[in-house]
């Protein structure tokens, strides 16, 4: 099972919101290429990488800070955030990131998800980011009718290999991620599951591991001291 060390960014510099809510925003550095040289040194080989400002309205407001990060070298890269043309996927996976995320676009336009996986293939990986059983788009501000287990067949048949599910209501929260959920989708589904959400322990990646799930995103536990990047790591493997 990979870890995937994550930095939100929003306006340049490294942030962590409570659930979703930009009101709600901790700001963690001011210099986003020095926390993944930390990440680096702790041993990590994966990096999650999300604009905040990009997947509230569109666009790449962080583009730069992204292609900063990405010419670390060493990670398996993801990006996300306001990724919702084929021209935006071209401009990340064109400075390095390994795949990219699609999360309110592969909602909103199956056409637009359907011809990315046909010309990307496995570099394409969706959000699925869940408030009360929906999944949300837009930065989490919206939620839209589409239940979970619903889209995620969806996205099997449509040849999605990799699913990054965030249950939004244990987003920095600390209190432990929804194991029943990941465990649910691992073995329901043959893609790739990605936690992210509340995941907070030792105990909890070692059981993600277990019941299939292929990586498992660490946010605010690690920000706060309460795990430790290096022994993530060690219990993943």
């Amino acid at each position: 099972m990979k870890i995937f060390p994550a930095i939100d960014l929003v306006g340049g510099k490294a942030v962590r919101l409570r659930k979703g809510n930009y009101s709600e925003m901790t700001v963690y550095s001011d210099d986003p290429v020095s926390v993944a040289e930390d990440f680096k040194a702790s041993g990590a080989s994966c990096i999650h990488l999300v604009d905040l400002e990009g997947a509230k309205s569109g666009g790449t407001p962080n583009f730069e800070t992204v292609k900063r990060l990405l010419s670390l070298g060493g990670f398996f890269s993801e990006v996300g955030g306001g990724i919702r043309s084929l021209e935006t996927v071209e401009k990340y996976l064109g400075i390095g990131a390994s795949r990219v995320i699609l999360g309110t676009a592969a909602v909103e336009n199956e056409a637009f998800l359907r011809e990315a996986v046909k010309l990307f293939g496995e570099k394409i990986a969706v959000g699925a980011d869940i408030k009360d059983g929906f999944v949300a788009i837009k930065g989490w501000l919206e939620s839209s009718a589409l239940p979970l287990t619903d889209f995620a067949k969806r996205l099997q048949d449509i040849g999605v290999k990799t699913v990054i599910c965030t249950d939004i209501s244990r987003d920095g929260e600390m209190k432990g991620a929804n194991l029943e959920l990941y465990r649910e989708l691992a073995e329901g589904f043959k893609m790739e599951i990605v936690a992210s959400g509340g995941v907070t322990g030792i105990d909890e990646i070692k059981t993600l591991r277990g019941c299939g799930v292929g990586g498992a995103i660490i946010g605010k536990a690690y920000y706060e001291g309460l795990i430790s990047l290096s022994d993530a790591i060690a219990a993943a493997e």
